[in-house]
């Protein structure tokens, strides 16, 4: 699952994020609701492509010498990739953010023998096919390959075939064709390198890449590769072709139908090597800028002159109606045309990007038909049979055939329906699919299974809501409320990480309030408070704080007050401060500021009856004083603070008192809250019962 955002007030309300620590399994999200988008305008940095990493990490690991690769792309199949290179001996090591050292093995096995499991990772699996095959039956190995039920339902068999022509050992282990396979038999074996090589190229262009990546292993005189049948995916050829020269082999093409490696290739580290940003990724932000944006959005990455096929998605986008230029490692785009102008267009050179391109049909003005996209039936899933189902449920009217889907949108705005989309593990129908919140009937849009863009782009619904503005009103609140001890921030943080949205500790808030009044020389007693001018005063100083949050550091005025405002003092403080009313109305304003995108997670005493009065879940948390004040002391001795139980029950029975009866915002639950007593409940059964809660409510919605 991706992280969920933090937001953090700072004096001018922005907010700043931090990731969260990995989540146990219970906190999967089964689904992701995206409120309406209103617009977008912002800068987006994108990851490294998963196409050329892949291909850079094998490259690295087969050279001779060390490979220094920046950029490189953090997710799903590359780690797959990644564990699997390191498993076969090779060293690796990290040296900076997305920043790798690999010590190449020469071609030379470092291990014979060893199962690989390589998940969906066709990048990963088609390659290390090939050479693990070549040098397997060269060197006496012998190795299993497998991965998750779908990657042995995506066929290899003419892959496999073109090995076993030239006398590789490859072995079926389930259903003739496909994954998983066994690779070598343990034995060494000569190769057939005297006659050209078949492979069909109207299947997968990874076949050709794959033999392409592996073959120079063992290229003692010419081998020649003949393609049958029309090539797809030509530019994902031509990446490799240009990375294989990186790495020292220059691969000779005749046309599209012939290629020859070289008598006596090697490949040799080029010392450094930088990933170019991922261009099909690119394609859900120049989208999103051609639907929603007249200001512009930036794209960093990622230029007009990239070295990947999907950069030509911008031809595409700009005969729809998007505005798109761009320099050597940027893009910006904003809407042109509107509303979008329907298309005819052989996707072949773009199959992947071309799933963005579907969507943004449902926003042109007639039918737009997507051509020679049979390739997209053996991908992560059947991409032609999925996006024709799930744009179906949009309120699009879809024509699907073995080769081409046919798209017309919606009529009206009133044709659109809300929709939960399946994503049928599928990173780029997660993505593709987002884009359809900018609807104009202002639907929401379900998300299932969201986690599964960590394939390629761990971070993407994070960078979306960094970059659009909701509809007004349609972010959705969970406020839960209740006394001191209860609990509150740790059931909060869970229901956040739960969800991916975005948290409000408002306790964090008068804590720094108390204390900045301390540092001040303020005094926070009562009696002192009492006094209206000096609480104008207590109430001027918190609106104008200087606040900043980094990850679990507070700083105040630039000195790190984390350890301050935990203490027990400044609890007491900040039940003081938060019953003046000039303090609170210097708060309300910036709290209410925290709502984002996908939702919000609001704790604190007055959440739902002040501060988000309309939200529509508010939970009241309880439990019995006793409870509260015997957890309290755990938590102080577990931190190695002395602490009297009997002075902690106290404590919590004054503040409880002043709390409720204060004039401003007494504690209370609001008429329409869920109330839910933890006395007797751990932490997971209270977040999944809030979380019980929260469904119920969107399945009604």
């Amino acid at each position: 699952m991706y992280p969920p955002r933090y937001l953090i007030p700072t004096q001018s309300t922005t907010d700043k994020q931090a990731s969260a620590p990995c989540l146990p399994a219970m906190f999967q999200q089964a689904f992701l609701d995206l409120p309406p988008i209103a617009s977008a305008h912002g800068e987006v940095t994108l990851p490294g492509s998963k196409s050329i990493s892949n291909r850079v990490l094998l490259l690295a690991a087969l050279s001779h010498g060390a490979t220094e690769i920046h950029d490189i792309l953090a997710s799903d199949d590359t780690q797959v990739m990644r564990e699997s290179l390191k498993t076969l001996g090779c060293e690796i090591t990290e040296t900076g953010t997305n920043q790798l050292r690999i010590v190449g093995i020469g071609g030379q096995l470092q291990n014979k023998t060893a199962k690989l499991f390589l998940g969906n990772a066709g990048t990963a699996m088609r390659p290390l096919t090939a050479a693990l095959t070549l040098m397997a039956t060269t060197q006496g190995g012998q190795f299993e390959v497998s991965g998750v039920p779908r990657m042995h339902e995506r066929p290899i068999g003419d892959l496999v075939d073109a090995l076993r022509q030239l006398g590789g050992s490859v072995t079926d282990l389930g259903q003739a064709g496909y994954p998983p396979l066994r690779l070598g038999d343990g034995d060494t074996h000569a190769l057939q390198l005297d006659a050209p090589i078949a492979v069909r190229g109207d299947v997968s262009s990874q076949f050709l890449t794959a033999l392409l990546l592996a073959l120079p292993l063992v290229a003692t005189r010419d081998v020649v590769i003949d393609v049958v049948g029309e090539l797809i995916s030509k530019p994902y050829i031509d990446i490799t072709l240009k990375l294989l020269a990186q790495f020292g082999v220059h691969v000779q093409r005749e046309d599209w139908r012939r290629f020859t490696i070289p008598a006596g290739s090697r490949y040799t580290s080029p010392g450094q090597v930088f990933v170019e940003a991922d261009a099909s990724s690119a394609s859900y932000f120049i989208a999103l800028g051609a639907l929603g944006s007249t200001q512009g959005i930036t794209i960093q990455g990622v230029g007009l002159d990239a070295i990947q096929g999907d950069i030509r998605f911008v031809e595409a986008a700009q005969r729809m109606g998007a505005d798109v230029t761009g320099g050597p490692n940027h893009l910006c785009v904003k809407r042109g045309a509107w509303p979008l102008k329907a298309i005819d267009l052989d996707c072949n050179h773009i199959p992947d990007a071309a799933m963005t391109l579907a969507v943004m049909a449902l926003y042109a003005q007639g039918t737009t038909t997507l051509r020679n996209i049979a390739s997209w039936r053996v991908k992560e899933t059947d991409r032609l049979s999925a996006m024709a189902t799930e744009l179906r449920k949009l309120g699009a009217t879809v024509d699907e055939g073995d080769d081409y889907l046919r798209i017309t949108p919606p009529a009206t705005p009133g044709e659109w329906r809300p929709a939960a989309i399946d994503t049928y593990d599928d990173h780029r129908i997660a993505m593709c699919f987002s884009l359809a919140a900018l609807n104009p009937a202002a639907c929401v849009v379900r998300i299932n299974e969201p986690h599964c863009v960590a394939k390629t782009y761990p971070d993407y619904f994070e960078t979306l809501f960094d970059v659009t503005t909701p509809c007004v009103g349609q972010v959705p609140v969970i406020c839960i409320d209740g006394p001191t001890a209860s609990g509150k921030g740790t059931l909060s943080q869970g229901v956040a990480k739960a969800l991916g949205y975005a948290w409000l500790d408002s306790g964090a808030l008068y804590r720094l309030v108390g204390v900045a009044a301390e540092q001040a020389g303020l005094s926070t007693t009562v009696e002192a408070l009492a006094d209206p001018a000096h609480a104008a005063t207590v109430g001027e100083l918190a609106r104008n704080m200087a606040v900043r949050f980094e990850g679990e550091q507070v700083f105040l005025g630039g000195q790190d007050v984390s350890a301050a405002i935990r203490t027990e003092a400044a609890g007491m403080g900040a039940s003081r401060v938060s019953a003046i009313g000039p303090v609170r109305a210097a708060l309300m304003d910036l709290q209410q500021g925290f709502v984002r995108a996908p939702g919000l997670v609001a704790d604190g005493r007055d959440m739902g009856t002040v501060i988000f009065p309309h939200a529509p879940l508010k939970v009241f948390l309880t439990a019995s004083a006793e409870k509260r004040a015997e957890r309290r002391y755990r938590q102080l001795i577990s931190k190695g603070i002395s602490a009297n139980i009997d002075s902690l029950l106290a404590d919590l029975k004054e503040r409880d008192a002043r709390d409720t009866n204060r004039q401003h915002a007494p504690l209370k639950a609001a008429t329409d809250a869920a109330l839910l007593d933890n006395t007797d409940l751990g932490i997971e059964e209270s977040v999944q019962q809030v979380l019980s809660w929260w469904q119920s409510k969107q399945r009604k919605t």
